[in-house]
């Protein structure tokens, strides 16, 4: 009989394991966190095998996926126009889109939409590139309702647009508007009607972040010009710890760990904050404006170590606590081409193996196998899975689906499964 229990509760663990792995339904994953339950994917992924494409034009509108769907948005090419794409996870076909006027007209990085489709109590979420907010039908793309988020809430447009994700918390939407009434703005999701507004920081491009600090909800929010906590039950900043940027570029999520919120910027570096014990103040840590300095690509964390790609060094990793630096690939660049705006996607992926795995999408459309630790990095393996590319990729069910200005693409990493 033990045997027997031993099996069963084997067999369930497994199953719960293989039921997180589903769906990949808001920018960076089920968490927000990039973390991909992946059981038995092997280290070396050898031989992908592609199962579909799709034509699709420019954007760096990352990739969700949900109930066998797969959403992006894009931008048909020199016209003042934005789309919302929904297609079929197995086959690829284009199950449905929605398109609406959206004037680009001095907008730096013109080619599309940014933010990621959010999936969200049955609905699609979305934050087009110039301000325009959708609620559609996740299945039929039928329209629930739709803002200009600039003429209903004062939305002001940020230098490169509107790239923060509409972010689900509990039972509203939020978004990131700039708007001198409110820089963040919490909607019903049913009906799209103001629940709150709360800060007055002008709009950057970081999707917020959803913590629990001692048993209360907390938002972290990184704007151009402050690193803040607030409530999402009612917009109140908690607090506040000042950090004005260089051209506003607050563009990786916070991170958060043992009462640490980590923020990396490029021109003046990287900050630790410590939060005191009931959530309402902080004090600077840590502060590093030489050695680590990140830009686009969102850094992640485990058992209070970051691995970030910097801008000048290469992939690199250090404490969250101390900021001390434990390695960099400053001389070889391995992950991706060193440059002007250096990119790479960084996932961990829980394979039932090792807990130190991780997948990086690099800016060529190279998927890189890695483990990640104090020591160093080692790169398992190597393969093209799609052309230039700065969006989010998605990943589910042994699935990645990546996409470039031109295509979108699925393939299965382990085609012996």
């Amino acid at each position: 009989m033990r045997i027997i229990n031993k099996l069963l509760k084997v067999k369930v663990f497994w199953l719960l394991l293989i039921s997180a792995e589903a769906d990949w339904p808001k920018f960076r994953g089920p968490t927000g966190q990039g973390i991909w339950n992946c059981p038995g994917l092997p280290l070396k992924i050898d031989s992908p095998k592609k199962v579909w494409e799709h034509k699709i034009n420019g954007g760096y509108s990352g990739i969700t996926v949900k109930d066998g769907k797969v959403y992006t948005m894009d931008r048909p090419e020199n016209k003042n126009l934005e789309r919302i794409l929904c297609f079929d996870e197995k086959s690829g076909e284009l199950i449905w889109e929605h398109q609406y006027e959206a004037n680009y007209k001095g907008l730096s990085y013109d080619v599309g939409p940014r933010a990621s489709v959010t999936i969200f109590n049955g609905k699609a979420f979305t934050f087009g590139a110039i301000g325009h907010m959708h609620c559609l039908d996740k299945n039929n793309g039928k329209v629930i309702w739709s803002k200009d988020s600039r003429e209903a809430f004062g939305a002001k447009r940020p230098t490169w647009g509107f790239a923060s994700s509409p972010a689900p918390w509990n039972k509203s939407i939020i978004y990131q508007t700039g708007s001198s009434s409110g820089g963040y703005i919490a909607l019903d999701p049913l009906t799209g009607s103001k629940l709150w507004s709360g800060s007055d920081d002008p709009a950057g491009y970081a999707t917020p972040v959803f913590i629990k600090h001692s048993g209360n909800e907390m938002m972290l929010a990184w704007t151009p010009e402050n690193v803040r906590g607030m409530s999402p039950e009612n917009g109140e900043v908690l607090w506040s710890f000042p950090y004005k940027i260089k051209y506003g570029v607050s563009i990786a999520m916070p991170i958060y760990h043992e009462n640490v919120v980590l923020v990396c910027g490029y021109w003046h570096g990287s900050r630790a904050l410590l939060l005191n014990q009931d959530g309402t103040s902080v004090k600077l840590l840590w502060e590093d404006q030489e050695n680590i300095r990140g830009l686009m690509a969102q850094p992640i964390q485990k058992d209070g170590l970051v691995y970030l790609l910097d801008r000048t060094n290469g992939l690199s990793c250090f404490e969250i606590r101390t900021g001390k630096k434990h390695w960099d690939d400053s001389k070889s660049h391995t992950v991706t081409p060193s440059g002007r705006n250096p990119q790479a996607t960084l996932v961990w992926a829980h394979d039932g193996e090792r807990q130190d795995r991780a997948l990086i999408l690099n800016a060529n459309g190279e998927l890189l196998s890695v483990t990640l630790n104090k020591e160093g990095f080692e790169i398992h393996s190597r393969s093209q899975i799609t052309g230039k590319t700065w969006a989010h990729p998605a990943y589910n069910e042994g699935h990645i689906f990546a996409r470039t200005d031109k295509q979108i693409v699925c393939w299965k990493l382990n085609p012996q499964n």
